[in-house]
């Protein structure tokens, strides 16, 4: 069985106020792409592919000057995180094993956090793991809503939570495990039919739920799992507690 990776790295991060993806933005002078790249390697996952979206051509540049082989596929249009990973359908289609699934531009996501969900994933013979983590503020967050035995529920998004489950403090980190197969099985099935237009990952863990498949939660080590940036100030923010915590890529 071989395990695999997706990073999604499509973004283009309007509010960056920068000529290049998000994901190339850096943290201590690295890319928060590679910082992602590095920690899946350093959990022993060597089989990586990128979905590169907006200035393709600069994920491209990126990849060309690595020591190592990452695949790559492109996601014409931008629309979610579901969408995206359709996008390297051939990809999961030649793995036996799970998959990790990772945003691009969550750079303290630690190589521990991704082995230790792994371990949880398969002990428990798990179609998905989520991986979460507990933070002071969950506000813009999906919360993770579980069941009396500690099984995944639902993943409920902030704009759908009811005032008892916005009380909830662990959060969706936006990383998953999957068995590849089985997010095979449920891809496809899922809709836009949202606001937004747009196919989304979790939808792809209500569909594992209502097919009868278990699916757990993994609580990550550190809640700055879940950290990313949006805009210059919180890019500086990322670079304030890299250097603080003595976190490196």
């Amino acid at each position: 069985m071989s395990n695999c990776a997706v990073i999604l790295a499509g973004g283009e991060g309007k509010r960056m106020k920068s000529q290049k993806p998000k994901t190339l933005s850096e943290v201590l002078g690295k890319p928060m792409l590679l910082w992602v790249m590095n920690a899946v390697r350093n959990a022993g996952v060597d089989d990586i592919c990128v979905v590169k979206g907006f200035k393709k051509e600069c994920i491209d540049e990126y990849l060309a000057t690595l020591d190592f082989v990452v695949e790559s596929v492109y996601q014409a249009e931008r629309l979610g995180t579901g969408h995206a990973v359709m996008m390297a359908k051939d990809f999961l289609k030649s793995h036996d094993g799970n998959v990790v699934i990772l945003n691009g531009d969550a750079p303290f996501m630690t190589a521990e956090t991704i082995q230790n969900s792994l371990k949880q994933h398969i002990a428990t013979n798990s179609a998905a793991t989520v991986i979460s983590a507990k933070v002071d503020d969950p506000t813009g967050y999906g919360r993770i809503v579980r069941d009396e035995n500690g099984n995944l529920k639902a993943i409920v998004e902030q704009k759908d939570a009811d005032e008892e489950t916005l009380k909830i403090d662990e959060v969706n980190s936006g990383g998953f495990w999957f068995d590849c197969q089985l997010l095979l099985s449920v891809l496809d099935r899922i809709k836009s039919d949202n606001k937004a237009g747009e196919y989304y990952l979790p939808d792809a863990i209500k569909l594992l739920l209502s097919d009868g498949q278990t699916v757990g939660a993994y609580t990550a080590e550190c809640s700055d799992a879940v950290l990313g940036a949006n805009d210059p100030a919180q890019l500086q923010e990322l670079n304030d507690i890299a250097k603080a915590k003595g976190y490196h890529c």
